[in-house]
């Protein structure tokens, strides 16, 4: 089954990061995310740009477009991961691995995914 692993984190205390403690982050999840890709459990993995840059739609009789994501959280979405699991307990094992090298509070929510279609594009630039 495909679970979804939502990151969740302060935009303010990871965009603090230094450009080497950035690295060396995406270089310790890099690790968990080799060994899922060698074992074909991988889907697509996305880090989001800061929530500066979105905007919320909100839906209804009349659409109403608001800068930003429009949810008084402390800690905001910043990425996901499409994993392949056996079960809940694996997908759990996953995300373990994943906050090990993550080396910042924040979440991870586990959701089963009940639909998923990969697309065809590839990222520009």
């Amino acid at each position: 089954m495909l679970y979804a692993i939502l990151c969740y984190d302060s935009e303010a205390v990871v965009g603090a990061w230094t450009k080497e403690e950035d690295d060396a982050v995406m270089a310790k999840l890099e690790v968990v995310q080799a060994k899922l890709r060698k074992e074909g459990r991988l889907g697509p993995v996305a880090r989001l740009a800061p929530t500066t840059k979105a905007t919320t739609m909100r839906k209804g009789d009349k659409t109403l477009l608001i800068d930003g994501p429009f949810a008084e959280t402390k800690e905001q979405l910043l990425g996901f991961y499409v994993v392949d699991c056996d079960s809940h307990e694996h997908a759990l094992e996953i995300a373990r691995e994943l906050a090990k090298a993550s080396s910042s509070k924040g979440a991870f929510e586990i959701r089963p995914m009940s639909f998923f279609a990969p697309g065809t594009i590839a990222p520009r630039g």
